[in-house]
């Protein structure tokens, strides 16, 4: 192969692949991932103002209410009461 031919080659792989990122920022078409072989849903649509998709809201929602449910169960087994029932029920047996 000539110089020319090797630097022209070069050249549209470069011009595809910023054609791709632009396609990508336009009309979130996740062609980058595709050839990046990432596994992604293509009618699933990105939301661009916050840059998260419902499903990771739906998760951030899930953790969060996960975490208020630990933090009041250790409120629970932390309570002296609850201590002292502890120490009730392991003499009653």
């Amino acid at each position: 192969m000539i110089h020319t031919e090797v630097i022209l080659l070069v050249s549209a792989m470069i011009g595809l692949g910023l054609f791709c990122h632009y396609l990508d920022a336009k009309y979130q078409w996740q062609l980058s991932a595709w050839f990046y072989g990432k596994p992604v849903n293509p009618f699933l649509k990105k939301v661009a103002a916050s840059g998260h998709s419902s499903a990771e809201t739906k998760k951030d929602a899930e953790i969060a209410a996960l975490k208020e449910r630990i933090a009041v169960l250790e409120k629970i087994v932390t309570e002296p009461a609850y201590e002292l029932n502890q120490e009730l029920s392991k003499l009653c047996r």
